[in-house]
């Protein structure tokens, strides 16, 4: 009752003109008394003295905290301070409105070590382009387009009217007529991976089509001690699906078959890609273009997409889907060869510098690892 008083008295004594020494002192103790009224224990509690009247000395530092003592963490360290972050932060000019982004595949310093993007330097770029008509040609809109998307049906399974589907019945049926060869034949083929070559690349590839699928399996299992009135092509399948690993027996027999020939084909493409990547690995044409397109990326896009030190090859795909703010026919891509045009007229001469590029490009990857048995799946 006494506390609870002496409490009132105090939130008295700071409603009425006091200095501002007396009414921090008051407050405090205000404060103090409240809580514990409450049950908060004020023991572990620092206290902060109330400030010296002017013309007072400071007052001496706290005494450290005794043994065991919780320390609070120290400020954060600036943003560009050693272990903060994980890479540098580039000088890049600030758009003074909103700018449409190109959707890249940003590389961080880290991931361009050991790559050409570690010799480029896109910062004289910002100097030499026209940011001020590039920031007017690509400004954000603010009428956002609808999209529509394009959804797709699904199928109906057709409905099975024999133990296999009808039309797959019937075209293995022909198959195996070609062949000419009884299920116990063929099964010795595939067994002995066909060492006295009975049967051609292309029947192998035939094949390959008709491996029995799981759920075949399933339905021929069930009817098993039925065989001898199966189909044609069901009795063919049943049979085939008692062989450990047919599926890959037949795919290896199929890559042995084809194995000169595919390293024959492969074997100029693989030289014409060897070319094509020296080629571009020395083209200083080649270079200037992507110190080009990094500077427009970086001008661009803001927050995570911005700073980058280089981007995927795959991003130049999307130049040509960011368009411009004043004429929606021109795009970035137009832009950016009107800009090679005016300021860097040299690098029009790319072609000169990767002649062999076109023909590695029509190389598919996965014609290169001839190695790679395709058909495994």
């Amino acid at each position: 009752m006494q506390d609870r008083v002496r409490l009132e008295s105090l939130l008295e004594k700071t409603s009425v003109s006091l200095p501002d020494d007396a009414k921090a002192a008051a407050g405090i103790d205000a404060a103090r008394l409240s809580l514990q009224l409450s049950g908060v224990e004020l023991a572990s509690q620092p206290v902060v003295p109330p400030p010296p009247p002017p013309g007072s000395a400071a007052p001496p530092p706290p005494p450290p905290p005794a043994p065991g003592g919780f320390m609070p963490p120290g400020p954060p360290p600036p943003p560009g301070a050693p272990g903060f972050g994980s890479s540098t932060q580039k000088k890049i000019p600030k758009a003074s409105n909103p700018m449409k982004s190109y959707n890249w595949a940003k590389l961080s310093e880290v991931q361009t070590k050991a790559t050409l993007w570690k010799e480029l330097d896109d910062a004289p770029m910002f100097k030499v382009l026209d940011l001020p008509e590039f920031e007017r040609t690509f400004s954000a809109y603010q009428k956002k387009e609808g999209s529509t998307e394009d959804l797709s049906q699904l199928k109906a399974k057709p409905k099975e009217l024999s133990v296999i589907d009808g039309r797959r019945a019937q075209n293995c049926t022909i198959l195996l007529s070609k062949l000419k060869m009884s299920n116990e034949e063929l099964k010795l083929v595939v067994l002995s991976m066909d060492d006295d070559e009975e049967i051609t690349a292309d029947m192998v590839e035939q094949l390959l089509k008709y491996v029995p699928l799981p759920d075949e399996i399933q339905l021929l299992s069930s009817h098993k001690d039925e065989i001898d009135k199966m189909a044609r092509a069901d009795r063919f399948l049943c049979e085939m699906s008692k062989i450990e690993h047919y599926g890959q027996r037949i795919a290896v027999l199929f890559y042995k078959k084809r194995f000169e020939e595919r390293v024959s084909e492969c074997r100029p493409k693989v030289e014409a890609i060897f070319r094509a990547s020296r080629e571009v690995g020395r083209s200083t044409r080649l270079r200037r273009l992507l110190e080009v397109v990094l500077a427009f990326g970086n001008y661009m896009n803001r927050g995570a997409r911005s700073n980058a030190f280089g981007f995927k090859i795959s991003s130049l795909n999307k130049i040509v889907d960011t368009k411009s703010s004043t004429d929606r026919r021109v795009t970035l891509l137009h832009y950016l060869i009107e800009t090679v045009e005016r300021k860097f007229p040299e690098v029009l001469q790319l072609e000169r510098d990767l002649p062999n590029v076109r023909n590695a490009a029509k190389v598919k990857y996965i014609q290169t690892r001839f190695l790679k048995l395709d058909y495994f799946h």
